[in-house]
């Protein structure tokens, strides 16, 4: 098995907060260009916020948009917590199931 492509991979810190959210936009950007992908590895993420998991709903819409892959490679409890707490796990690609409309 081939290592990934690292400009593919966009590792998000441990603090993922709205102050973060503008470096991760270009990064994400970056690796969008980059074929076969994008990889995130939210394995070190201990908090995340708002603008960031919109940053990632528009990523994986602009990626399957253009038929390109987006996969989460790794998250961290923290992560699934908070995704999963904003009904975001499908959007994000977390899991694979729409979950209803309430």
């Amino acid at each position: 098995m081939q290592p990934p492509d690292l400009a593919r991979v966009v590792t998000l810190p441990a603090h993922a907060t709205t102050t973060t959210a503008e470096d991760l936009r270009v990064r994400l950007v970056l690796a969008s260009d980059v074929a076969g992908g994008t990889e995130i590895d939210a394995g070190g993420v201990e908090s995340i916020g708002q603008a960031v998991l919109q940053l990632l709903v528009a990523a994986r819409d602009e990626a399957r948009a253009a038929g390109r892959s987006f996969t989460i490679a790794s998250a961290s409890p923290a992560f699934v917590e908070r995704v999963t707490a904003c009904r975001l796990a499908a959007r994000i690609g977390l899991t694979d199931e729409e979950e209803p409309v309430q």
